[in-house]
């Protein structure tokens, strides 16, 4: 009987301190939102244009990119707004003369950018059909591929390997390097220098070695920067992404019976998923992003009855980042569809528990407890700051936690720390508030996929009783 009373005496003791300890304790689970978020390095891009400007009509769009500042249209385009402009330009229309390389372009287009609340993403081109190489370069002595008689004599084409290409090409990109390497506005650069539009293609292509050497090109002027390589050649798409690349490739939606030397080739079924896993580029997305590029645009998808949902299926397989539709309209039929794309896309960070002690002490530790799910589909890919402030009136702090959301993948994450509460604060009732920083201006950066951002970027977790004395429960 003694023992049996004991043991009770025992359980009651537990309970009463569970209880205690669970009335200073403050659980919150913030509620969740569907919303389309637009957040850095990821979502539809704009296209040699910025967010609010008139979309290309049609089926149409152009490769040049905009050579300076463009005056602001009052009509709103039916358009998502984006974090990410990406523009392209030639290299004759860069550097015409070889002593004169035309910097303001990109200046403008960054400057652009960030008007637009955007960053700029950018390839530098060689030439396209259109678009011939620059005049002083063809009569530099360059070494020309083709012959003015042969069946493509019309395209002055290059001898990759000729040691003046190198020289010139490597002259245009590392002297951008120094003059943008690690830019605020500067989401991402394309390794791109053989072939139409740099894609990495040619009929004149060069040895492996030469390829490896132009894109090293990039990894030496792009240090702090990231880079996207093209996906076309194997060799240079495995090689570009071992050393740190992310990867893109520019035609996504292709279904096939477009293309009159190969009739019934398709992108998304006979070439894409196999070069994905021949090359072994299946995990690239954990560290480095996938940026995609639609094959025309949405409307020809249409118009050609091809399987959207597949498509867009496969690209959230692939782990997209970001998606060029070519500043095209997006059919109104699949209005729905792309937004859910947008809700996948990149990454999707919900709060889902945030627990904190209801009441501290100044100059002590605080242990906080949150579980983070990460609904996207990639990671964030450049730091973000995890941190708590604790807000009054009268004063204010702000702390950091040492997590590294670059490492939260798709799923859970848990972040168990304890925090400093400033022994500089009064005693009183604080807000607590969340957010995710850029480190650059310590200002709030992420929209999270919960409700109850203020105004200034923070989130609401409710409020702390700070004693400069003994804890005290409310």
């Amino acid at each position: 009987m003694f023992r049996r009373l004991s043991l009770q005496l025992i359980l009651l003791s537990v309970l009463i301190v569970s209880v205690s300890a669970q009335s200073e304790t403050v659980v919150v689970r913030p509620e969740p939102t569907s919303k389309v978020l637009v957040n850095p390095g990821m979502g539809i891009t704009t296209f040699q244009r910025f967010n609010g400007e008139p979309l290309n009509q049609g089926l149409r769009w152009s490769e040049e990119g905009p050579t300076g500042k463009r005056s602001d249209s009052s009509a709103r385009s039916d358009f998502p707004d984006t974090s990410i402009a990406y523009c392209r330009w030639f290299w004759n229309e860069l550097q015409p003369t070889e002593d004169r390389i035309r910097w303001e372009i990109i200046d403008t287009a960054l400057v652009e950018a960030q008007r637009h609340h955007q960053m700029l993403a950018i390839r530098l081109m060689p030439y396209d059909e259109e678009h011939p190489l620059p005049e002083w370069y063809r009569n530099s002595g360059a070494r020309r591929a083709n012959k003015p008689t042969d069946k493509d004599g019309a395209i002055w084409q290059p001898d990759f390997s000729d040691p003046l290409y190198m020289k010139h090409w490597n002259a245009l990109v590392s002297t951008a390097g120094l003059r943008y390497d690690g830019h605020p506005f500067l989401d991402s650069v394309d390794i791109s220098s053989v072939g139409y539009w740099g894609e990495g293609w040619s009929d004149y292509m060069p040895a492996f070695q030469v390829q490896k050497a132009l894109i090293d090109i990039y990894f030496d002027a792009f240090k702090r920067t990231p880079l996207l390589m093209n996906f076309d050649e194997p060799h240079a798409l495995a090689y570009g992404t071992q050393r740190g690349a992310g990867w893109r490739l520019d035609c996504l939606g292709d279904m096939g019976r477009q293309w009159k030397d190969r009739p019934t080739f398709s992108h998304m079924l006979d070439f894409y998923p196999q070069q994905i896993a021949r090359t072994g580029v299946q995990d690239v997305w954990q560290r480095s992003p996938v940026s995609l590029e639609t094959c025309w645009v949405p409307g020809f998808w249409k118009e050609k009855g091809w399987d959207v949902d597949y498509i867009l299926d496969q690209a959230l397989r692939w782990h997209v980042s970001s998606v060029n539709v070519k500043s095209s309209p997006i059919p109104i039929e699949w209005k729905d569809k792309f937004d859910e794309l947008q809700r996948r896309m990149g990454y999707r960070l919900v709060l889902r528990r945030f627990e904190y002690s209801r009441s501290a002490k100044a100059g002590e530790m605080m242990p906080v407890h949150m579980w983070w799910l990460n609904a996207g589909v990639a990671p964030p890919y450049r730091e973000y700051i995890l941190a708590l402030q604790f807000r009054s009136s009268e004063s204010s702090q702000t702390t950091t936690l040492s997590t590294d959301v670059r490492k939260w993948l798709p799923g859970d994450a848990v972040v168990d720390q304890t925090v400093y509460i400033s022994d500089s604060l009064k005693s009183g009732t604080y807000q607590l508030r969340l957010a995710l920083l850029d480190p650059r201006t310590s200002q709030p950066a992420i929209r999270l996929a919960i409700k109850g951002r203020e105004a200034d970027g923070w989130y609401s977790m409710g409020t702390i009783n700070i004693s400069s004395g003994a804890i005290q429960a409310r």
